[in-house]
């Protein structure tokens, strides 16, 4: 039987099966044996040891697209990043790490600026070009107005979408608004995986319609870069690409190089300003772990 790891905890991992609903399993000794975790995501091959109590084992995990390592989940298709607008204000910098990380992983991101009737036309003006000119969708939207709701249906649709942003900028909310079309099985899983009204602690996987899941992650206040040289990271910021190979200096790394095409770019308002400058802070970040 196959299923699809929605949830774990404390070596229980909760897998659903579509059409059978939701089994609590163990993973089998080979998987430490041969050092593999099971993640939530992941698509699994299940024995059922008591289907009235609905208990199972995962005896084998089927192959993976992709995982990531913060938050911790395999097989998605996109993430939506969701900040606020104001209250809290958004952290650019906490924003633009989580960009990086994704583009890392090849996972392609949708940002939604929540609370949007808390800012005036100007700074929302200010967050779309800020970020569309990244290459970004962005969708600004109010959970607590239902403003723009169905555009991230929309964006939702047919595919597995971790779900990530800070604490407080109505994630939840947000996550709730997308279950108005929800299989019946949902409230079994909801019961079965212990799935809280407020805090999420843990990643957890929701089915919202055929085919399409949300990956609900726990906030985060803070996020590293890891396993990049700081030469790399020029690739992970969209908007310098179409520069690549019309600096001066071959291997350019937009800073400090004369006749760079991504310094003459935001000299001309082409490339923000904001983002360049979270580039050379994560740039001289890297450099500085390297050197210890």
């Amino acid at each position: 039987m196959k299923g699809k790891i929605m949830k774990g905890i404390a070596g229980f991992y909760y897998v659903y099966v579509e059409a059978c609903g939701v089994y609590e399993c163990k993973a089998k000794g080979v998987f430490r044996k041969d050092n593999q975790k099971p993640l939530v995501g992941d698509d699994v091959e299940l024995e059922v040891l008591d289907e009235e109590n609905k208990k199972g084992n995962i005896v084998r995990l089927l192959e993976r697209r992709n995982s990531l390592i913060r938050p911790a989940v395999a097989n998605v298709d996109q993430a939506l990043v969701i900040f606020s607008v104001d209250n809290p204000k958004p952290n650019y910098m906490l924003l633009d790490r989580f960009l990086v990380t994704m583009e890392q992983a090849k996972v392609p991101v949708n940002i939604c600026f929540n609370k949007k009737d808390l800012a005036g036309v100007q700074e929302l003006d200010f967050l779309y070009s800020t970020y569309t000119r990244g290459g970004y969708h962005v969708v600004l939207c109010s959970a607590r107005e239902e403003e723009n709701m169905e555009e991230i249906r929309r964006l939702l649709l047919g595919k597995t979408t971790v779900v990530a942003g800070p604490s407080g900028v109505g994630k939840s909310s947000i996550t709730n608004r997308m279950q108005s079309q929800v299989y019946m099985e949902t409230g079994e899983i909801s019961r079965k995986l212990g799935r809280g009204k407020h805090t999420t602690r843990h990643s957890q996987i929701i089915p919202v319609g055929e085919n399409t899941y949300l990956v609900d992650t726990p906030g985060f206040s803070s996020l590293y870069l890891e396993n990049m040289e700081k030469e790399e990271l020029k690739q992970y910021f969209p908007e310098f690409g179409k520069y690549e190979g019309q600096c001066r200096f071959q291997g350019c790394v937009h800073i400090h190089e004369p006749d760079c095409a991504v310094k003459e770019a935001l000299s001309q308002g082409e490339i923000s300003a904001l983002r360049y400058g979270d580039y050379v802070n994560l740039y001289e970040e890297l450099k500085a772990k390297r050197r210890y």
